[in-house]
Order: C-alpha cells, then structure tokens, then sequence
C-alpha cells in the first residue's frame, strides 16, 4: 500500500509539472509574439486609476520601438529630443525596466552617431542633458527618487562620461573626392543651400569652412528669414537689436531670442495618436482601428506633446 501511495504520489507531481511547463511554454510564445507583432499602445481617456496602472510614459517608451525608429532619418531627431524631455523632468516616471531600456536606446544613439559621424553636437547635447539631471537625482537619493540601486546609477553616468568622450575624440576628415564642391556653385545656389539650415550655429560652422561662405553667412536676409521661421512677430518685436548702422541686427536678435524662447522644430516623421480609437503609433504602423478611413483620424503629436498624454 506505502509502494502505491508513492507511485500514486509521484504520478501526480509528474502530472502537474507537466501542465506547469505546457502552461508557462505557452505564456512564453505568448508574450513573445504579443511583444513583437503590436507596436501600438492605448492611451486611456482621462486621468483614471486603470489609466494610472496601465498606460504610463514607461510602458509606452517600451513599446514603441524606438530601437528601429534611431535607424530611420525621418524619426531619428524626434527620438533624440524626446530621450532630451525624459532626461530633464521625466527620469523617475520611468520603471526600472524603461529605465534600462532608456539607456539601451541612448547607447545606440551614441553608436550610431559614432560609426556616422553625424548631428554630433546634438547627442552631445542630450548627454550632457542627463548627465546633469543624474548628479540632482543621485544626490536625492535619500529620497528614493530613482528605481534601482546607486551603484548601477554611478555605473551610468560613468558609461556618459565616456561617451562624451569618445564624441570629443571624433575626427572628422575632409573626403578625398576633387569634384565640384559648394563654393564651386553659383552664389545663388550656396545662398539657398544656406536657407534650408534650421539652426544658426549650423549657418556660423558653415561660414568658417571658407572665406566666400563667411561672406555669405553674414546675410541679413538669411538671418531675417530665419528668425522669423522660428519666433512670433510679437516675440521678435520684444527683443530688437539695432547695429551700428541703425539696421535690425537679425544676427544677434536670433542668438537672443533662442535663449529666451524655445524654437520651432520639425520633424520627417512622428507618433501620431488617433482619435477614433485613440491608439499611439509610429506613422504607417498597423493597428486595430474601426474607423472607415483610419488615416484622416490620425494627429501628429510633438515629442512635448507624447510626454504630456501621460501627465495626470
């Protein structure tokens, strides 16, 4: 009877461990293709305690493949300032999990920009971003403001420092190619070549390449137009700056108003939210919409406006 009551016993730990491997094998595959297959997230209506426990700016940063979007040139600045915003105010909104993950896209980030050798200062930037925010945060740790231990946060920042330097360290070398280059073109050209710069420190770099370009960067016209691509008429009115001549110095009106008002930014590509069903997605990505013509439902959102959506 004792040898059957064990047989029987045994039998049974088999019998449930069975059903344990089969139910957690299948959770697996599960969770593998829910991850995988939906890149999509929900945003709830109103500031509710489901919304609270479920839609957070964390979850949303996981789930919106910001992996793949750094390698697209359309969305890359629009995921740069968007990892600048969370570095400022947002870092402890995060779960340790979006955390990690934040570091692991900013690491790709740098990567990136590394092999490329492109938008330099603005990674830079973004580092030197949360560097700062970091040294507030750990010296707040008292206040358990940050998910995860200290020494994992100082192995971060030190991670930081490096690639600060490693981008300090980066060389860029004139290519050999003896073709036409810009100064070759008719002034006409370089002058509207300069018009499409967005950023008057990219207009300042370009004029120290050769003496023709610094001419041609002194333009009052360029320096007008792009201030007026960035501010208000109100606002450059608040901060006029006569030159020596008695003309509006559009130059130093720009570099002034930068410091007191933020610019305006454009992106190739943005998270759209769509107002039928409210799902948050990259622009072109599928997701489960009941509209008739699901594109006419779709809103852009700023990187500001993303971070937002999920203030309550």
């Amino acid at each position: 009877d004792d040898h059957n009551k064990e047989n029987l016993f045994n039998s049974l730990n088999y019998d449930v461990a069975a059903k344990k491997r089969k139910k957690d094998l299948l959770n697996n595959k599960t969770k593998i293709q829910y991850f995988h297959q939906e890149k999509w997230i929900y945003v709830h209506k109103g500031s509710t305690k489901e919304r609270h426990g479920y839609c957070t700016l964390g979850e949303a940063f996981n789930r919106l493949d910001f992996s793949s979007a750094i390698l697209d040139s359309r969305r890359f600045n629009y995921v740069v300032r968007l990892l600048e915003l969370i570095a400022k105010s947002q870092l402890t909104s995060l779960s340790g999990i979006a955390q990690k993950n934040y570091m692991n896209i900013l690491e790709k980030v740098v990567q990136k920009v590394l092999e490329d050798q492109q938008n330099i200062r603005l990674i830079r930037e973004l580092l030197q971003t949360l560097y700062t925010s970091l040294c507030t945060l750990v010296q707040r740790v008292g206040k358990s403001v940050l998910v995860g231990n200290i020494n994992m946060w100082v192995h971060r920042m030190e991670s930081i420092l490096h690639w600060q330097q490693q981008l300090n360290n980066i060389q860029i070398t004139r290519p050999a190619f003896k073709g036409t280059t810009l100064t070759d073109l008719p002034l006409c050209l370089q002058l509207n070549i300069m018009q499409r710069l967005s950023d008057g420190r990219d207009l300042v770099s370009l004029g120290q390449v050769a003496p023709d370009l610094q001419v041609l960067s002194e333009d009052r016209l360029l320096w007008k137009k792009l201030c007026q691509y960035h501010f208000t008429d109100r606002q450059i009115r608040k901060r006029l700056i006569l030159s020596d001549k008695g003309q509006l110095d559009w130059k130093k009106m720009y570099f002034k108003l930068i410091r007191c008002y933020p610019r305006k930014e454009q992106y190739g590509d943005t998270l759209q939210l769509c107002r039928h069903c409210h799902i948050l997605s990259w622009k072109g990505t599928d997701h489960p919409c009941t509209a008739n013509n699901p594109e006419t439902c779709s809103t852009s959102l700023s990187p500001q406006d993303f971070i937002n959506l999920f203030r309550f």
